[in-house]
């Protein structure tokens, strides 16, 4: 009647799951099978993907917490990739698994089918992660629950026992104590040309009054997913100087300070219309919005919906996506706080450099970590990378969203994925708070991440 589970592992060091340490599990299952309700299937009503409802859930959830980016992006990671390997295990279940897990599949027993089993083992899977990183958030995912399933997520189910636990166990361990949790305080270098602060008084923000209100300085040496170290693709030095002075004296540097000056001014009338509305478009940079990973993995789910992706595709794709902006997050912040520049920003370079002390950047406020290289530049383009291979494409024509609230529209309209992201990283200038090179930069890392991840994991048979 049993059947031992069988852990498809992905490669060495991943986790194993093995018949003898579930023996006991098994054990007290069969004990209590004859008194068992019959497993809870998805509420008659519901409609649409699983993949793309948890991860609206996951949307939601994000918007309501805030945070930097670099957090964001592995509660992404850690959702869709618990996602794929219980979408996974299902199709190992069925002999229709055609691609690699991340960590691994579950090859569990017959006994476990029931009524919307492959919804099932995605929605609580999806549950279980959420509360674990959202725990403040326990009422609002439990109405989630409920509202796919028409159940409470307490009601007994048999795949919480002997397929979902195992997953979410196998994530929890894999991603502890991997550096997330650092509280190192961050020391500015204190010189010109160094990161500090962004508040002034005529420009105050509050989240940037102080050195320690530095974001996340260690998440460049957080446990990668899939790198082999958050330094793996680090770019050169901007413009290959090694120390602020060379760097300020070089002509090449005046130049991306002038640019900026230029295009990314509050009211600036070197910048298009269309540039402004790009600019607030891709911004994403207050609570209360999806953030850049956000945006990016409902942009995903757009494209998803128009393309007609099933269950098994939408939760590699989300999967791959999330992983690759989890380990750009990683790459990126390597780049702003673990190289020999920690390079200010556009409005300290223009105010305290140039001593334009009236200059203003459109964001009005500054994100409190060092400039180079840029942050969305690196996300979108790894997103962009996941796509194009994805997809064997990057032609597609999609219409994209935003939520930000300044944003002067709800929608643009991209014919390839690089379009999309090379726009997100100009963007970052005519917002004024980037330089040209700390959008290339994050581009071209962004694009090598993307690289990596989809031919290094959850590979297609075959690939």
């Amino acid at each position: 009647m049993f059947r031992m589970f069988r852990a498809i592992r992905k490669r060495p060091g991943r986790l194993r799951v093995t018949g003898v340490a579930l023996a006991t599990v098994f054990t007290t299952v069969a004990g209590a099978l004859a008194l068992a309700p019959q497993p809870a299937a998805a509420a008659p009503n519901y409609t649409g993907d699983p993949v793309l409802y948890w991860n609206n859930v996951l949307l939601g959830a994000i918007k309501t917490a805030g945070g930097a980016p670099g957090p964001i992006s592995r509660a992404a990671a850690e959702m869709n990739a618990a996602i794929y390997d219980a979408e996974s295990s299902y199709r190992l279940r069925w002999h229709t698994m055609t691609s690699d897990p991340y960590l691994q599949a579950v090859d569990y027993a017959a006994w476990s089918e029931g009524p919307g089993e492959e919804e099932r083992l995605i929605g609580r899977t999806a549950y279980n992660i959420l509360l674990k990183l959202f725990p403040g958030q326990t009422t609002y995912l439990d109405n989630k629950f409920k509202e796919r399933f028409g159940t409470k997520p307490t009601d007994f189910d048999i795949l919480d026992t002997t397929v979902v636990n195992t997953i979410v166990t196998n994530m929890w361990t894999f991603r502890d104590a991997d550096g997330s949790d650092s509280k190192d305080a961050y020391t500015p270098d204190g010189k010109p040309g160094a990161w500090r602060p962004t508040s002034y008084p005529d420009l105050p923000d509050p989240n940037c009054s102080q050195a320690s209100d530095a974001a996340i300085p260690r998440w460049g040496r957080v446990k990668p997913w899939t790198l082999l170290s958050g330094s793996q693709f680090r770019p050169s030095t901007p413009g290959q100087y090694d120390s602020y002075e060379n760097l300020l004296a070089s002509p090449a540097y005046a130049e991306q300070v002038q640019q900026v000056r230029t295009l990314g001014a509050a009211g600036s009338p070197a910048r298009t219309t269309d540039q402004t509305a790009a600019a607030w478009f891709w911004a994403n940079d207050a609570n209360g919005t999806y953030k850049p990973p956000g945006q990016l993995l409902d942009i995903t789910a757009r494209v998803s919906r128009d393309r007609g992706l099933t269950t098994y595709q939408n939760a590699r794709l989300f999967a791959l996506v999330s992983v690759a902006m989890a380990d750009a997050a990683i790459a990126e912040w390597d780049v702003k706080y673990e190289t020999k520049i920690d390079l200010w920003r556009p409005v300290s370079a223009i105010r305290e450099g140039l001593k334009d002390t009236t200059w203003k950047p459109l964001s009005g406020t500054t994100p409190c970590f060092p400039a180079w290289a840029s942050g969305h530049s690196a996300f979108a383009a790894a997103w962009a990378g996941i796509m194009r291979q994805y997809f064997t494409t990057d032609d597609i024509t999609f219409t994209a969203s935003t939520d930000d609230p300044k944003s002067p529209v709800r929608t643009r309209t991209f014919t390839s994925f690089s379009q999309a992201a090379r726009e997100a990283a100009d963007s970052r200038v005519w917002l004024g708070v980037h330089y040209p090179w700390d959008a290339r930069d994050g581009l071209t890392l962004g694009e090598d991440v993307a690289t990596w991840v989809f031919t290094h994991t959850m590979k297609e048979a075959g690939s």
